[in-house]
């Protein structure tokens, strides 16, 4: 079992690296590779996309390696492999980014990325630090990637742009920043995560080795 972690030079993924790792070894999950080559990803079983940055300029730098998203984008719609983004990571996995310019996004969960604008002007963006989770209702019940996690659990965020999701169904999770945030979205074998779970302690250690376990 082999998860790849795809370095694109869009964020710092020594902590995501140890935090996956440790988890792959507690759970018996395999691997964990850190690496930018498509044939790595297309032998993978599992696939994590982080990205730290701009919607706009992740974007650019993962299509400025050859083949790359095409092997990311050939494993997870044609193979079925499971795929969690992280923060901007995530925020690709949509239909358009809004920030700084109009940018397509996979396309993958239709909706767009736009400016967090909270109702309350006191309250700062980027919205950083710790937040509330509140796992939304699915008429399949609970995402087998959301298991012991509940609604009031911790997540880290740092980010200014949020996923505002077409269909309610892909959305897991939100946060409350006066405003609901999206926290959460999936569908089939594709998950994305707007905060971080390699810095959010137990309850991000716990969704990693979910992931890591899960089979779609």
């Amino acid at each position: 079992m082999l998860t790849v972690l795809v370095d694109y030079d869009s964020g710092n993924l020594h902590s995501a690296e140890k935090a996956f790792q440790r988890m792959a070894q507690e759970t018996g999950s395999g691997d964990v590779l850190v690496s930018s080559r498509p044939e790595d990803v297309a032998r993978a079983d599992r696939i994590v996309l982080p990205g730290d940055g701009a919607f706009p300029s992740c974007r650019r730098a993962l299509g400025s390696y050859g083949g790359l998203f095409e092997a990311i984008a050939e494993a997870v719609t044609s193979r079925a492999r499971p795929f969690l983004g992280i923060c901007v990571g995530m925020q690709m996995m949509a239909s358009w980014g809004r920030e700084y310019e109009d940018t397509a996004g996979f396309g993958w969960i239709p909706g767009e990325v736009v400016k967090i604008t909270p109702a309350n002007p006191a309250l700062k963006v980027p919205h950083m630090g710790w937040n509330d989770l509140v796992i939304d209702e699915q008429s399949f019940g609970p995402h087998p990637v959301l298991d012991g996690i509940k609604t009031g659990d911790h997540a880290y965020f740092v980010h200014s742009y949020h996923f505002r999701v077409e269909n309610p169904a892909h959305r897991l999770a939100h946060v409350d920043y006066a405003g609901d945030i999206t926290a959460i979205i999936g569908r089939d074998t594709m998950l994305g995560m707007q905060f971080h779970p390699e810095k959010s302690q137990a309850v991000g250690l716990r969704l990693i080795g979910n992931f890591l376990r899960w089979k779609p």
